[in-house]
């Protein structure tokens, strides 16, 4: 299919559905895309095909973008249930074409079957020869990775769709959600008071810079507020593991909140991120969440590595914290066991550096 302009359909599609099942970080990323493809093609309805725990970061979605949850773990699950989810697709949506945005197994496979009901397919690249490149542990390649985003836009490209970035923040560039959105967490935000986010954990042990050091970055953050200083920190996780660890820290810490357990939902967590002074995270789907509410955002990195091409939406590398170690990075997803078996590269950032550059980042 030959390429269209920005500035029409000439490509002639109606429907494009469009395929994300995990995890919830790459989820997160093609938000700006996504939204930017709505924009781009107001003609065209894009059906966003993803899990059900995944639909609701979709927020204040463009008119013509459809979030549509598939269990690929219950009713879908299979081979049998990836051809019935295939037929439904079909026969909801009636697509013109399909844009992988996944390329694992079970898309290819819905590919393949939505394929022989006459819709055509591309697929997201995946450099799997140079993300092995960049994180073996000799004569690494260290060389920055196209970003995951730019993937998404080029498989776009490929269904004829080329994009421009029409993306401003899941508020459309609006000067902040309204109050009553996060009204279910916190009161309003007092005039001179700042907020500073907090999101210690993530998926694997080579993303998470060690708790007892980030607890010291609270207490330092205590210490600015019992000295008069309006600091308030919200405290983000989720799981049993993680909520007792961040209740234990709220309750030694007066300036800081814990929303962990709470299932307040995206709505509501998107909505008070977007009031955030500046978010602390690691590498990690809460890096992407705070990213495209439009909250400034500073990233802790250790296993993983920005030149992995995975860093927040329009996020500098002036916005990491990180060490020059040799061996880094040593996984593209921070799942791989350290083969020092210390995350050095983690627990040799010196809470002081982390707070400082907080500050500098809350200040800016």
């Amino acid at each position: 299919m030959a390429p269209s302009s920005p500035e029409g359909n000439p490509s002639g599609l109606r429907t494009v559905v469009l395929t994300r099942f995990s995890a919830f970080g790459d989820v997160a990323m093609t938000i700006p895309v996504v939204y930017s493809a709505c924009h781009c093609y107001p003609g065209v309805r894009f059906v966003m095909v993803t899990r059900p725990s995944m639909t609701s970061m979709f927020v204040n979605p463009p008119d013509n973008l459809v979030v549509a949850s598939y269990d690929v773990k219950g009713d879908y699950a299979g081979l049998d249930g990836i051809r019935r989810m295939a037929a439904d697709i079909c026969s909801r949506y009636k697509p013109d074409h399909l844009i992988d945005l996944h390329n694992v197994l079970r898309t290819r496979m819905l590919a393949f079957f939505m394929k022989l009901k006459g819709v055509p397919s591309v697929h997201i690249f995946k450099p799997r020869a140079n993300r092995r490149a960049l994180t073996r542990r000799h004569n690494k390649v260290m060389l920055p990775l196209t970003s995951q985003r730019a993937f998404y836009r080029e498989a776009f490209f490929k269904a004829g769709l080329p994009l421009r970035d029409k993306f401003d923040g899941l508020y459309d560039g609006r000067e902040s959600a309204p109050d009553s959105l996060y009204a279910a967490i916190t009161a309003a935000k007092p005039v001179g008071e700042r907020w500073i986010g907090i999101a210690p954990f993530a998926a694997h042990a080579g993303k998470i810079y060690p708790p007892e050091l980030m607890k010291k970055v609270v207490a330092r953050i205590q210490d600015d507020a019992d000295r008069g200083v309006r600091l308030r920190v919200f405290l983000f996780g989720g799981g049993e593991a993680e909520r007792e660890v961040l209740e234990s820290w709220a309750s030694d810490f007066g300036c800081a909140t814990s929303l962990a357990g709470k299932k307040y939902g995206f709505a509501a967590e998107l909505a008070l991120l977007n009031h955030l002074d500046v978010m602390l995270t690691m590498d990690s789907a809460n890096m992407h969440l705070s990213a495209n509410a439009g909250t400034p955002t500073l990233s802790i990195w250790g296993a993983t590595h920005p030149y992995c091409g995975f860093k927040g939406w329009r996020q500098s590398d002036a916005d990491t914290i990180q060490l020059p170690m040799a061996c880094r990075p040593c996984s593209v997803f921070g799942d791989k066991p350290c083969f020092r078996g210390d995350y050095l590269c983690l627990g040799a950032i010196k809470p002081e550096v982390v707070y400082q550059r907080l500050m500098e980042k809350l200040h800016s």
